[in-house]
């Protein structure tokens, strides 16, 4: 789950906001000061109970609403199951379950098979954190259409996110982001207008969503997700969490280990590191992807190099190049070294995007920057989305809804403040000097970025949670999972550390030896046939196994 606003925004949208919103739910638990009949106020356990109790009312779903992304209500599946959404409530602050509430929107696909046959809901988080899950869901259904033969496959905006309630940090006060160089290495100025920009964007998220900032971090998440499973009707969580979606997943698992079902994690987030570490294990993966990358395009006589090495060179020499004088482009526009690491970055999440960026750097290095431009608007979505794996209004009771104000998804407003909700790391620029020799070590390309990213935080007005996230689960059933060799966003040796956080028999391994954040999504179907069979029919694989990556299609 990148850190770096360059890095992020490639992640989520690999995975595409298609859909929807959320209606109203039946028996809503009380809200704020809601009277019991007798005069007096609710009790935290009557609240509970309330919420506990609730019935879903569940419609067909309208199109996405602009803060989930936009676009086109999900269509029927082939086997003409309609997609369903409802909204649920939930206490806003879960150690006070009898103050405010606030609504998490849901949807659902029932499952295809025989009613005997059912085994319960499986809930997804697709990561982020900021990813809408309830606009994500639709669009990946064709990958998990195996499993709605024993599941109804279900997802939520978490809170913070899409039509749950919100975060906010847009004021027109703020430059546009694109305007604030990521890597400020050219004098001081450059540095100022970048904390600047993180203060103001600060202060932002405080005034527009103060009151909701507080309570979406992902332990109150996890929270969300018992209550949901319970709603549902469901005695255990059967869950499938990818990139952040592990770290909610383990969350889960700490709090609830005896509530645990079938779990997946895949791409799995390593839970030792605070928010610097991971951010250099970061860029470290990205490095090891590219260098995967550049060995790939030289077997394929690479216009930009004999070599893995000559190839690399090149492109952080074009990067370089382009930070100093951007590439006009045909719509007007210029390519800068920002955007040669959106599209390199983002295409790094599937394999099956390297043509392109091989495309793409050839003609970027011939001075035509319109394909890289292209690619990294597409991948990246620049100044609008946040982050295919990681992440992009206030819906306050006393407060209006600017969700329909929004020029588009609130991913990266929730990435933001859900990161800085569970970090209480706050680094310095002189913190990140510091470190900065480390991260060009770890990659002259993305290090930069991704340490000057640690800066996003400062003067976040919530004081954040922990340096890392605990997920130790004593007592859990196994938790399968499934580490990518080359996986730039979530490093391979994450997986062996969450499944050593998690316990002893609580996490076990699967390794994929491919590219791309993630394994499931990359259809390689050894991974799943494992996946499948432990969440069908409760098989793990056997110890230590490994799934080797299928070639891409000859002439690419």
């Amino acid at each position: 789950m990148p850190t770096a606003r360059a890095i992020s925004s490639a992640v989520l949208l690999s995975t595409a906001a298609l859909l929807a919103s959320s209606l109203t739910a039946c028996a809503p638990a009380a809200r704020d000061g809601d009277r019991r009949g007798d005069g007096g106020t609710a009790t935290d356990e009557q609240a509970l109970k309330a919420f506990r109790g609730q019935f879903p009312d569940w419609q067909d779903c309208p199109a996405p609403a602009p803060v989930q992304g936009g676009g086109e209500a999900p269509r029927a599946l082939p086997d003409g199951t309609a997609w369903q959404c409802a909204t649920l409530r939930a206490p806003l602050d879960w150690k006070k379950p009898a103050g405010e509430s606030m609504d998490l929107a849901l949807i659902r696909a029932r499952s295809s098979g025989d009613a005997a046959d059912r085994i319960g809901s499986l809930l997804f988080n697709f990561g982020g954190p900021g990813g809408s899950g309830v606009a994500t869901l639709p669009g990946l259904a064709p990958d998990y259409d195996k499993l709605r033969a024993r599941y109804d496959l279900v997802s939520f905006d978490p809170r913070g996110v899409g039509n749950s309630r919100a975060v906010r940090c847009s004021d027109p006060a703020l430059p546009d982001d694109s305007e604030v160089d990521d890597t400020p290495d050219d004098g001081a100025d450059e540095l100022a207008a970048l904390v600047a920009f993180n203060r103001d964007t600060a202060a932002a998220c405080e005034r527009n969503s103060g009151d909701v900032l507080p309570y979406v971090g992902t332990m109150q998440a996890a929270q969300d997700m018992d209550l949901i499973r319970q709603v549902l009707g469901d005695e255990k969580l059967h869950y499938f969490g990818i990139s952040y979606g592990t770290e909610l997943g383990g969350a889960y698992a700490h709090l609830f280990p005896e509530r645990v079902g079938r779990a997946v994690l895949d791409g799995v987030v390593d839970p030792t590191h605070d928010r610097m570490a991971e951010a250099l294990a970061q860029a470290g993966g990205f490095q090891r992807a590219f260098e995967h990358f550049a060995a790939w395009c030289a077997e394929r006589s690479c216009a930009l190099g004999a070599d893995a090495e000559r190839i690399v060179a090149a492109t952080v020499a074009l990067e370089e190049a382009l930070d100093d004088t951007p590439l006009p482009v045909s719509d007007g526009g210029e390519l800068d070294g920002d955007a040669l690491i959106d599209a390199v970055s983002g295409a790094l999440y599937r394999q099956d995007y390297w043509p392109t960026l091989r495309v793409a750097l050839e003609a970027a290095a011939d001075d035509d920057g319109d394909v890289l431009q292209d690619l990294a608007e597409a991948l990246g979505q620049r100044g609008g989305d946040g982050d295919p794996d990681a992440s992009d209004a206030p819906d306050a009771s006393d407060a209006p809804d600017v969700s329909d104000e929004s020029d588009g998804s609130n991913e990266e407003d929730a990435f933001r403040a859900i990161t800085c909700d569970d970090s209480s790391d706050r680094y310095t620029a002189a913190d990140v000097r510091a470190r900065l020799p480390e991260f060009l070590r770890a990659s002259p390309l993305f290090g930069p970025g991704l340490a000057w990213s640690a800066l996003s935080c400062a003067g976040w007005p919530v004081p954040g949670t922990a340096h890392r996230p605990e997920v130790s689960a004593p007592g859990a059933p196994p938790v399968l999972l499934v580490g990518n060799t080359g996986d730039p966003a979530t490093p391979y040796e994450g997986a062996a550390r969450m499944a050593e956080r998690l316990g002893k028999g609580v996490g076990f391994e699967l390794t994929f030896e491919g590219e791309g954040h993630g394994a499931y999504d990359s259809g390689n179907g050894c991974v799943r046939e494992a996946v499948d069979a432990y969440l069908l029919d409760g098989r793990l694989p056997a110890p230590g196994a490994v799934c080797e990556a299928e070639p891409l299609p000859e002439g690419k």
